[in-house]
């Protein structure tokens, strides 16, 4: 049997990820950010009820990501997400991208020229930012020429690099309807973009979003909840560069930018230079905010849930890999878990994230 691995966010979830799920093969086995994102933002619900949303739509196991996987850089956050999958068994990729390209020749092009690209990228000047730099290599190696502006096609791109040399196939399905940050509301598929910037709108989430009662009855968070404890965690800190990732340069401009501004988005539009994307900004402020440390990653996964078929397939694991289906005194990982305790904080009414919960079980798929 094909055994399918998928890395997602769903964030929040909707009929294009479903879509996606559709037309993935055989047993479908989840890889899902937790409370924050790749793009350094929390999650507009929290990793449970995505979970829930992602089983009734046609995954069949959901595993979460650590925080120091989830929110990382593309290439970083792609090749941690394989590894977690790899150890899970999947023999083939599933994901959704702006372009029709053969992504496999592309791995398979890095698993024969990885070093001499990378000795490439290493090469440029340090005045690009990174994704500039990753582009200037796929232009160099692959004849891509791309735009910023299609962030799956980047991480489409991450994931080539990531199963180079392993027995993993990759299988891309074209990106329905609307692009990756649109807020259109006249379209067959909407983005995550734009329901979260229409999450009132009653009609426009019954259109777009598969579990809409689910969505409507969880706590909901967006990053200007958080302002005022990342401001605290900011003009409280002497020194930034000890949090992860953050360098002197950073640093100073952070402190100075905080003194007026007066919002995230504020913070991060003074911030952000041509080498420093607001991507790359927003993931540093999720390190302040939950004073993020370099630590090693856990070696065992987190379960968020199965249906019959997942359940199956974990206990075919049993002995070979580290399942964690319940966390209790020992930590599965200290540095997500203290990021779920402040992901909690936006919301007085968001449920305890780990301690007692168990996997959500989906007895009919």
């Amino acid at each position: 049997m094909t055994i399918t691995g998928i890395i997602a966010e769903f964030n929040p979830f909707h009929n294009g990820h479903k879509y996606l799920l559709e037309q993935a093969k055989g047993l479908k086995i989840v890889a899902m950010s937790g409370n924050f994102m790749q793009r350094g933002e929390p999650a507009i619900v929290d990793k449970w009820t995505r979970a829930q949303m992602a089983l009734e739509n046609g995954a069949d196991l959901v595993v979460e990501l650590p925080f120091l996987v989830s929110v990382q850089a593309a290439d970083f956050f792609g090749q941690r997400a394989v590894d977690i999958l790899a150890c899970l068994g999947i023999d083939s990729l599933v994901f959704g991208t702006e372009e029709v390209l053969d992504y496999q020749k592309i791995a398979d092009l890095y698993t024969e020229q990885g070093a001499e690209m990378e000795k490439f990228v290493e090469n440029l000047p340090d005045s690009l930012s990174y994704p500039q730099k990753t582009q200037a290599m796929w232009k160099e190696f692959a004849g891509l020429d791309f735009s910023g502006n299609t962030p799956n096609h980047v991480l489409a791109l991450a994931y080539a690099k990531a199963v180079a040399g392993r027995n993993i196939k990759l299988h891309q399905i074209q990106r329905q309807g609307a692009g990756y940050h649109s807020v259109d509301k006249d379209v067959d598929f909407a983005s995550a973009t734009a329901l979260r910037q229409h999450q009132k709108d009653q009609d426009f989430l019954e259109r777009f979003m598969p579990s809409v009662a689910l969505f409507e009855q969880a706590s909901k968070v967006n990053w200007e909840d958080y302002f005022p404890m990342l401001r605290y965690q900011i003009l409280s800190n002497p020194d930034l560069t000890t949090i992860y990732q953050v360098n002197q340069e950073m640093a100073v401009r952070i402190k100075e930018a905080i003194k007026t501004a007066k919002s995230v988005e504020g913070l991060v539009e003074v911030v952000a230079t041509k080498r420093y994307t607001k991507a790359r900004v927003r993931r540093l402020l999720t390190y302040i905010l939950v004073q993020a440390r370099e630590s090693d990653l856990p070696e065992g996964i987190h379960v968020l849930g199965f249906t019959e078929k997942g359940r199956q397939h974990i206990k075919s694991l049993r002995g070979q890999v580290n399942l964690v289906s319940r966390i209790g005194k020992e930590p599965w990982d200290a540095m997500t878990q203290k990021a779920d305790r402040i992901y909690q904080l936006g919301n007085p009414s968001i449920a305890e994230q780990n301690f007692g919960r168990v996997p959500i079980r989906i007895e009919t798929n």
